[in-house]
């Protein structure tokens, strides 16, 4: 199923004007530790797979639905038997589109979706993983079209369901939809912006709270700190120019939005358990 891969890198080819790439995979072959920039789902239909990614392993049954997000290094393990239908999407269309960034993010480095861990949204994600196949399969007139159309429906269901069914915002119900967009808003700016000199008291005046009750509220919506979120992003940044030969770690730090390279180092550790020389070695065997 791997059909360019240099070092840990696989290049994904698409066909012109298409996103989507479709195997009915029934190889009994394990994959080494690999990552590339489409996402990739995976629903096994016959006997189970199991995935890892990072540090945890994730066990598929039949039906089970993973998503594995851009640049995550995983890894595959394949039973004697068995077949799954695998997908590779090309997400960049979908960038264009308000919200969609911070909510994969969300969802790294891989999001399990099956009747116990979704159970609200599992039978209408896994229609829709068999209508992407179907659509993929057919000749029909706009076929592509419509299979990516149900890509981005697929991820909107798995968005609102990891960003907006599950918050505990500690206020009033008629504001929880303002405070959605708000921080929605705001993921997005620090996103975008993760590799300037940010603050607490910045970015809290920026969504119109004290820095106290955005803490709160933003710890309620993403799960984290303020601070672990924003080293978070700015980490995976760093993994992304780690992949240039051409900067030097010291470069990648301050590009990436930290003040000296010991705590640079010491932060991509925590949350890789590589450090970056190590992490870049792993692009580059």
């Amino acid at each position: 199923m791997i059909e360019n891969i240099n070092g840990k890198h696989e290049t994904v080819h698409f066909k012109e004007h298409n996103a989507i790439k479709m195997y009915l995979n029934d190889e009994f072959e394990d994959y080494p530790e690999h990552w590339h920039t489409p996402v990739e789902i995976i629903f096994p239909i016959e006997n189970h797979y199991m995935v890892s990614c990072g540090n945890v392993d994730y066990h598929l049954k039949e039906e089970d639905i993973l998503l594995i997000t851009p640049g995550t290094l995983h890894r595959i393990s394949a039973p004697k038997s068995g077949m799954r239908i695998i997908f590779q999407v090309d997400l960049s269309f979908l960038n264009r589109f308000q919200d969609i960034d911070s909510a994969i993010s969300m969802l790294a480095p891989a999001k399990i979706i099956t009747p116990g861990t979704m159970p609200s949204i599992y039978e209408d994600a896994k229609k829709l993983i068999l209508e992407i196949q179907r659509e993929c399969l057919e000749a029909a007139p706009l076929c592509d079209a419509l299979a990516f159309a149900k890509i981005a429906e697929f991820f909107v269901l798995l968005g609102r369901e990891c960003l907006c069914n599950n918050l505990l915002f500690d206020v009033a119900p008629t504001k929880h939809q303002e405070y959605t967009e708000k921080f929605l808003n705001i993921c997005d700016y620090i996103s975008a912006h993760c590799a300037e000199d940010l603050t607490l008291d910045d970015i809290a005046g920026r969504a119109g709270f004290s820095k106290y009750h955005f803490s709160r509220l933003f710890k309620q919506f993403t799960g984290e700190t303020f601070y672990k979120f924003l080293n978070t992003k700015r980490i995976a940044y760093a993994q992304n120019l780690l992949i240039d030969p051409g900067l030097s770690i010291t470069e990648i730090a301050y590009l990436s939005g930290f003040n000296s390279i010991s705590s640079f180092v010491r932060m991509f550790k925590a949350l890789t358990a590589y450090t970056p020389t190590a992490y870049r070695q792993l692009y580059h065997s």
